[in-house]
């Protein structure tokens, strides 16, 4: 199953560019293939903030020319101009959460990431960073902490960071988010062009070749940054330099060979972080796409790795009812499209495993399917065994099973319906969804 996903995502990217148009060899097409493939577990690929302060940006061509799914929150006026009541309302309601759904658009109920990533616009970090509030920008953390990626332009590259620099003094840190554990320092560059230098070894020669050369021209700079780092916040083990601007003009700013890309990852279990300090993402064909989309591909391909909840044991049922506020992860209920891990241990002299799954009275109109793998979790496209009928109760039956330790999963099948409107991405029908289904998992050996 996973070479038949593998092979038809590779004809759906070759249908959107070809080796020519695009800079990349079959090499490069079979890597963003398997990132973009890999799309278990999340209920959507990318989250686009246009929020307060940040550019209104509706869409990102970079996206859908690597066929990945996204949603967004835009601001109703740009960066210029102060936000509105109902902007505020809006974004509050789409990064913290509501009634409907207590834990923000970001997060799932126990707190693991909704999205594969979240891209951050350009515009005003300090301002946007303040518009959402200490419990949004705790959100986009606990965000990445969880697994999910994160990609910043520009403003989105300052608001990575732990601080900005203009001279010799940092500001803004306390309104940044610390998910590049280093500085940025400003170019003191608007308005004007700057070219990119593609290392080699660069994680984004892994996508495309960018014309064999490794160099971007032309990428938009509009007062962007640049990493650094020093004694205080010396350069982070898991971080990497992707590439490097060049600018000759030495009468306006000194920034030659100062990284204008790059990333960090936490731990596995964590997402990766890529930063870039100029403007790509607007760009509709050629190598500046193609340099947006690796930072992306590369960004996704750092998902942190999911951790089970924990171990299902004979004559013990679990109860997966939890809500977001009991602050309790192991034992919270399933978001849409969302799966819960689970391991098994099977003896040799197990004969047969019955996992059986039951909703709760009264909240059990949704559909949950249940997933058995011996020796990695377990997904609808990899499982070896699946019950995924319509409805919550139904059991998982695995004759004679190896001996070992198995991964049982449970996978949220019940969804939202998307809608574009004037602020991004709003949400009809089951909206009970949001705030998880409440189930109970049992495991019985014979």
């Amino acid at each position: 199953m996973k070479k038949i996903l593998l092979a038809a995502a590779l004809i759906v990217l070759m249908g959107v560019y070809s080796p020519v148009s695009a800079g990349s060899n079959r090499k490069q097409q079979r890597a963003a293939a398997e990132v973009v493939a890999r799309k278990q577990g999340f209920y959507k690929d990318v989250f686009m903030d246009s929020g307060i302060a940040l550019t209104s940006r509706r869409e990102l061509p970079a996206a859908p020319f690597l066929g990945l799914s996204m949603e967004s929150f835009v601001s109703s006026v740009n960066r210029h101009k102060p936000a509105t009541k109902m902007d505020s309302l809006m974004q509050t309601k789409v990064m913290i959460g509501d009634e409907n759904d207590t834990n923000g658009i970001l997060l799932y109920p126990d707190g693991a990431p909704r999205y594969r990533m979240i891209y951050m616009n350009g515009g005003s970090a300090s301002k946007h960073g303040k518009s959402l509030f200490k419990e949004g920008r705790d959100r986009i953390v606990k965000f990445v902490k969880g697994g999910g990626s994160y990609l910043g332009t520009c403003a989105g590259a300052y608001l990575a960071s732990s601080g900005a620099y203009t001279g010799k003094k940092s500001r803004y840190t306390k309104l940044y988010l610390g998910l590049w554990p280093s500085f940025v320092h400003s170019t003191r560059l608007s308005k004007s062009k700057t070219a990119m230098t593609i290392p080699k070894k660069s994680s984004l020669m892994r996508y495309f070749d960018f014309g064999k050369d490794g160099v971007v021209k032309e990428v938009y700079h509009n007062g962007g940054c640049y990493a650094m780092w020093n004694d205080i916040k010396p350069f982070p083990k898991g971080g990497e330099i992707l590439s490097y601007y060049i600018f000759n003009d030495t009468k306006k700013v000194k920034i030659d060979g100062k990284p204008s890309a790059w990333a960090y990852k936490g731990g596995k279990y964590e997402g990766r972080v890529v930063s870039c300090g100029s403007h790509p993402e607007g760009v509709k064909n050629g190598e500046r796409r193609e340099y947006m989309a690796a930072m992306m591909l590369h960004a996704i391909e750092g998902n942190g790795v999911p951790q089970p909840k924990g171990a299902l044991k004979a004559g013990e049922v679990r109860e997966m009812n939890k809500r977001t506020e009991d602050n309790d992860p192991a034992y919270t209920r399933i978001g849409d499209k969302q799966y819960h891990h689970f391991t098994v241990n099977v003896t040799k002299k197990c004969k047969k495993v019955v996992v059986s799954l039951e909703g709760y009275e009264g909240e059990n109109n949704f559909d949950l399917a249940l997933f058995g793998k011996r020796g990695e979790l377990a997904f609808s496209d990899n499982t070896t065994y699946k019950s995924d009928a319509k409805g919550c109760d139904k059991q998982l039956v695995i004759k004679k099973p190896k001996a070992g330790k198995w991964y049982v999963s449970v996978h949220c099948q019940t969804t939202v319906t998307a809608n574009d409107s004037f602020y991004g991405t709003e949400y009809s029908g089951r909206l009970d969804v949001l705030n998880g289904v409440p189930y109970k998992v049992s495991v019985k050996f014979e």
